[in-house]
């Protein structure tokens, strides 16, 4: 779960991550994971196929400043909380960010799904278990302020996949 379709990624392709530079990072971690059939999502029609994985976003598009509103996320909340609805068997959620992380959380809490008291908090890598068994993982979002900068790196995304990749694999 991310923040939001990329202006000039998502929102322009159709498919979330899809030709943006964040998006480059991630295709590939989740290559290198397993979850995906190619390392690049270069446009919604391009053969990509996810394993046991479906992206979404907290909002539905790119704030402003990558910096949405309270106001934003609430009228965004309703799609997010159809998707998860939808979503039958999950095991694992990866938060790209902390916004992707409380939001998961805020919608866990919508939907009536209880979630651990004190609430975790937010750190790359860390993994908080829900009282229902799914597993809430974090990472640093694949941002270019964050690439640019090595506060991620290619290594630290992949060792995020992979951990998830274990994890949903651990649970019976």
């Amino acid at each position: 779960m991310g923040l939001a379709p990329a202006a000039h990624g998502g929102n322009r392709t159709g498919r979330m991550f899809t030709g943006d530079r964040s998006g480059d990072w991630l295709f590939r971690a989740l290559f290198d994971a397993g979850f995906a059939n190619r390392p690049e999502s270069v446009h919604a029609t391009d053969g990509l196929e996810l394993r046991g994985v479906y992206i979404t976003a907290a909002a539905r598009c790119a704030p402003p400043a990558n910096k949405p509103t309270p106001v934003e996320m609430r009228r965004c909340q309703p799609f997010l909380l159809e998707e998860l609805g939808l979503l039958g068997q999950v095991r694992v959620v990866v938060a790209l960010g902390k916004i992707g992380w409380d939001a998961y959380l805020r919608a866990r809490r919508e939907m009536g799904q209880a979630v651990p008291r004190p609430l975790p908090r937010f750190g790359h890598g860390v993994a908080a278990a829900m009282p229902d068994g799914i597993t809430l993982v974090g990472c640093f979002h694949p941002s270019q302020q964050n690439t640019f900068t090595g506060r991620l790196t290619r290594s630290m995304l992949r060792a995020v996949f992979t951990k998830a990749r274990r994890l949903a694999g651990a649970r019976s």
